[in-house]
C-alpha cells in the first residue's frame, strides 16, 4: 500500500450530463432529483460513491486490493468473515477480538482489500464485527449550475412475456425521463490527492459510469 499523504485537500468535480439522467428520485417516479426551491438538478453523494464504485468495478475487474465491499445484493457479514479466516480468528457476535492489535489487523485486511473501504470509509459493527473506517475522501451533494427543466418520453415495448399473449397483446409503455445538457458541481475533500491547494476538472459522463444512480 502507499504511504497515505498527510495534508486536506479541497477539490471541485465536475461533470456534465447530456439527455440522461445522472440520479432519478425514487420519490418521484425516478425523475432527475430537483431543489425545489432553486429548481437546480441534485445529485447524492451516495449516488457520486456508486458511479465511482461501478468505474472500480469494472476497470479492475476484481483485481487485488480492487474489490468492492457496497454492491448490489452483497452480504457484508460474508466479506467480515473473509476478514476471520484471513487472520485465523472465529468471530464472537457484535464485539471485536480483545487483543487490539488482532482487532486492528481485521479491519487493516478489509482496508487493503476494498477499495471502496479504503476510499470512502466503511461501518462494519454488525453480527461479524470488523470495525470502522473513516475514508479520505468526502463527498457532497452536486448541484447543477443552472436550473434545470426535465424531459419525460413515452416509451413503448412490441414484444410480450409469454407466447399465449401474442393475439391479444398491445403496445406496453412506460417513461423516461431526462436533461437535456446541464454542467453539474460538486465539491469535495481529500487527503489523497497530490499537494495543492483545491482542484478543478471536469469528466465526459461515459456510459460505465453514468449508467448506475443510486
Amino acid at each position: 500500500m502507499s504511504t497515505p499523504v498527510q495534508h486536506r485537500y479541497d477539490f471541485i468535480y465536475f461533470f456534465d450530463v447530456t439527455d440522461g439522467n445522472p440520479n432519478g428520485d425514487p420519490d418521484a417516479g425516478n425523475l432527475p432529483r430537483v431543489d425545489p426551491e432553486t429548481n437546480q438538478g441534485l445529485v447524492t453523494d451516495v449516488c457520486l460513491k456508486r458511479k465511482v464504485r461501478n468505474f472500480v468495478a469494472e476497470t479492475k475487474n476484481s483485481e487485488p486490493g480492487y474489490n468492492i465491499y457496497v454492491r448490489e445484493r452483497a452480504v457484508l457479514n460474508e466479506q467480515h468473515y473473509k476478514a476471520y479466516e484471513a487472520q485465523g480468528l472465529k468471530p464472537e457476535s457484535k464485539k471485536l477480538p480483545k487483543d487490539e492489535q488482532k482487532a486492528r489487523e481485521l479491519t487493516r485486511w478489509m482496508c487493503q482489500n476494498f477499495f471502496d473501504i479504503r476510499t470512502f470509509g466503511a461501518v462494519m459493527t454488525t453480527d461479524v464485527n470488523a470495525g470502522q473506517v473513516r475514508g479520505p475522501i468526502q463527498l457532497t451533494f452536486a448541484r447543477s449550475l443552472d436550473p434545470i427543466v426535465s424531459a419525460e418520453f413515452a416509451i413503448t415495448r412490441c414484444a410480450v412475456r409469454a407466447s399465449p399473449s401474442v393475439r391479444r397483446a398491445r403496445l406496453s409503455a412506460a417513461r423516461r425521463s431526462t436533461l437535456p445538457s446541464r454542467v453539474i458541481r460538486s465539491s469535495s475533500t481529500s487527503a489523497i490527492l497530490r499537494r495543492m491547494s483545491a482542484v478543478a476538472f471536469s469528466v465526459k459522463v461515459i456510459a460505465a459510469i453514468a449508467s448506475s444512480s443510486a
